[in-house]
Formats: C-alpha cells, sequence, structure tokens
C-alpha cells in the first residue's frame, strides 16, 4: 500500500512538472525553437480580390519558412469590421495585421491625409518615396508605431482613380458643369469642384442606375471598381485622369511584432515585403488589361493633360493645412521634391 502511494504521489509530481515546464514556455518570449504562433489578418477585401490573393502569399510563405512555427489566419471580407475598426483592433494588439491606405491614418494623424490629395502624387513610385525617402514620411512612421502600435511593414499599390462619363473628357475646361458622382470625401469633392464639375454625392449603390437614366454625367473610382460594377455598360467615355493613387500599407502591432523571436521577425518581414511586391503587380497587370477590356466594351479612352487639372487642384490643398502641427507647406514642398 505504501509503495502504492509514493508511485502515485511521484507520479502526481511528475505531471506537474511537466505542467510547469510547459507553462513556462507557452508564454515565452525568447524564442524557443518549440515555440508557434499564430497571427490574425483582418480586411475589407473579399476572397477574390488582388488585396486576399497577396494575403495569402504572405500566409503560405511564413508557415512554410517557419517551418510551421509561424501562421496566418485571414478574416477577409470585413468579418471584423471596416477599415478603421480594424485599426483600431491592431493599436489595441487584439488584432495582428491589417491593411490600411497612408491617408486613412490622418484621423488620428493629420498630417498623413495629404497622401490623399489629389494630384499630391503622379504615382505609385513618387508615393512610395514620398513615404520612404522623405523626412516627412519617415517621421510620419515614427510617430504610428510609437504613439498608436501601428508597424507599417510594407507598402504595396492598391490602384488609381479614374473617371469615367457620357462625354470625352479631353482637357480640363471638358470638366465643366459636369454632373459628376463622388463620396462623401472632401478629398474627392474638391476633385470635381476645383476642377469645374458639379459635385453630386449619392450612395453607391444608386451609382449604376443614375448612369443608365442620365441623373449623373459621370463617376471616379478605381478601374477594378468600374469592372466590378459593371459601369462601363452605361458610360460611353473613361479618362484616366489619374487623380488619387491609393497605397495599402501592411500594417503590424508592434506589440505583435516584438513578441516574435528574432528569426520569424525575419520571416515575417520577407514574407510581408514578397506580398506587397505582388500585391503591387496585380493591381498593375489587372489595371492594363481592364483599360484594354473597357475599349473592347466600346469605351472610349481619353489621356487629358493632367498638369492644368493639377494646378487647378493644388489651390485646395492650403485648407487641409490648418490642423497640421508643424510647417505643412514643408510636408507639401518634400513630397513635390520626390517627384
Amino acid at each position: 500500500m505504501r509503495k502504492q502511494i509514493f508511485m502515485l504521489s511521484a507520479l502526481i509530481l511528475l505531471v506537474l512538472g511537466l505542467a510547469a515546464c510547459s507553462g513556462e514556455e507557452s508564454v515565452s518570449s525568447s524564442g524557443s525553437e518549440g515555440e508557434s504562433f499564430e497571427l490574425k489578418f483582418g480586411m475589407v477585401a473579399g476572397t477574390a480580390q488582388n488585396e486576399y490573393q497577396a494575403a495569402e502569399l504572405l500566409a503560405d510563405y511564413v508557415e512554410e519558412e517557419s517551418d510551421g512555427r509561424l501562421t496566418i489566419k485571414l478574416y477577409p471580407d470585413s468579418q471584423l469590421g471596416d477599415d478603421r475598426a480594424m485599426l483600431e483592433q491592431v493599436r489595441e494588439s487584439t488584432l495582428d495585421i491589417t491593411l490600411a491606405e497612408t491617408g486613412r491614418f490622418g484621423i488620428w494623424v493629420p498630417r498623413a491625409s495629404l497622401l490623399g490629395l489629389p494630384y499630391i502624387v503622379d504615382d505609385f513610385d513618387h508615393l512610395h518615396r514620398a513615404i520612404y525617402e522623405t523626412e516627412y514620411g519617415q517621421d510620419l512612421h515614427e510617430e504610428l508605431l510609437n504613439e498608436h502600435n501601428w508597424k507599417v511593414a510594407a507598402t504595396a499599390y492598391n490602384g488609381t482613380r479614374q473617371t469615367t462619363s457620357n462625354r470625352p473628357i479631353e482637357e480640363l475646361s471638358d470638366m465643366k458643369g459636369l454632373k459628376l458622382r463622388v463620396p462623401e470625401a472632401d478629398t474627392l469633392l474638391d476633385y470635381a469642384e476645383y476642377t469645374g464639375a458639379s459635385a453630386t454625392p449619392m450612395a453607391f449603390t444608386e451609382v449604376y442606375l443614375a448612369l443608365q437614366t442620365n441623373a449623373v454625367d459621370g463617376q471616379e473610382n478605381p478601374l477594378s471598381t468600374i469592372d466590378a460594377q459593371k459601369f462601363y455598360e452605361v458610360q460611353e467615355y473613361l479618362a484616366l485622369t489619374n487623380h488619387v493613387v491609393n497605397d495599402a500599407n501592411y500594417v503590424v502591432s508592434k506589440d505583435t511584432w516584438e513578441s516574435l523571436p528574432e528569426d520569424l521577425q525575419t520571416i515575417l518581414h520577407d514574407g510581408l515585403d514578397q506580398a506587397a511586391v505582388h500585391h503591387t503587380e496585380l493591381f498593375e497587370q489587372e489595371e492594363a488589361e481592364l483599360v484594354a477590356k473597357f475599349e473592347e466594351e466600346g469605351v472610349k479612352v481619353t489621356e487629358p493633360n493632367l498638369d492644368e487639372f493639377r494646378e487647378a487642384v493644388s489651390e485646395a490643398y492650403p485648407k487641409y493645412l490648418e490642423d497640421i502641427e508643424g510647417d505643412g507647406e514643408v510636408y507639401l514642398q518634400e513630397i513635390e521634391d520626390a517627384r
């Protein structure tokens, strides 16, 4: 009997010892080889969109390179809320990764909104230089990291907004009086107003019928949206106005990043870089194909002189500097010099 009690006591001590060791490993941040991590990546985009395909590449890469120690679970289709809600979740470290355009950070850091202004940049290369090669961009990233827990780990191209209409737009004067549907966003309302169009906000779900019945003369959106909503069926012309260049930042919780051992940080960093490159390639290829598709559908494509568009819209810039701490004119000049 005593022998059985002794053996039972020894077994209990062994089990408790193993449990303690297991518990120490699960909370360890030292990066022991057996430790594993699952990150949550939320996005607005659906599973058929370019953003999701790029995120899948990221998830596959990190799992393979880490031998399964680092995995990423994807939450598409706004399952976790809109882009603002998911940024808040990343800030609180209840979500690990999300996507956000630089201008969206303007809600919290006003100077970030400058990169969402019409014609503030010429193309994605210019935008990328403005973010990564200027004091303005570098200081912005530092503030996002240290004040908001947002690590901008990579930046991809996410399409450029263009203008469709029921009459040709070949120069700035062709915009005069054009009833142009735009969202309720100051920057896009200003695009319409300062180019001479008549800004006409309306719900997105109403746009197709409004174009079909000529309740409005045109609308503006990225080419992928024009295709998805079949606006080319009810519009004769597409003007490559290139008025807003969209980016998509891969935003990682600083707390999450710092919780990873160094080798997994390296794998995640490399995976994010590859995802951003693939993301960019998908959008660039898609846009080239869509222009050709629209032309095949009978849409006439024009390429107006954008210098006069840019000059007209730049008159709206000063009002955006009012809420910006520091010298907003200097920031604008840095962005301009990054061309």
